[in-house]
């Protein structure tokens, strides 16, 4: 399984609007696509304000690039979202058993 950590800050003032983004398009479109076996989200913190999080495990490597295509490596902004945003950052990571 892969871990997809997903990051991005809002400009200033966009939080809310980013947020309505991510409840009513992102959440939905990704809880139905094939292979995403979970996903948790990070909504911003006082110390972070603009700094939201989303947490995706992935059943494998070909589940991930069904929903990236063959940019797996890179944050998969939205055009609804690219205004909103300053900035986007995406690592990955096996998951494993502790």
């Amino acid at each position: 399984m892969i871990l997809r950590v997903y990051r991005a800050i809002t400009h200033e003032g966009q939080q809310d609007a980013f947020r309505a983004f991510l409840q009513n398009i992102a959440i939905p479109t990704l809880d139905k696509i094939d292979g995403m076996v979970s996903l948790t989200m990070g909504w911003p913190h006082e110390t972070n304000p603009r700094m939201f999080s989303m947490i995706m495990i992935w059943r494998d490597l070909d589940a991930l690039i069904g929903f990236t295509d063959e940019n797996w490596r890179e944050a998969v902004v939205h055009p609804d979202e690219a205004h909103l945003l300053e900035a986007s950052f995406v690592d990955h990571f096996n998951v494993g058993e502790v």
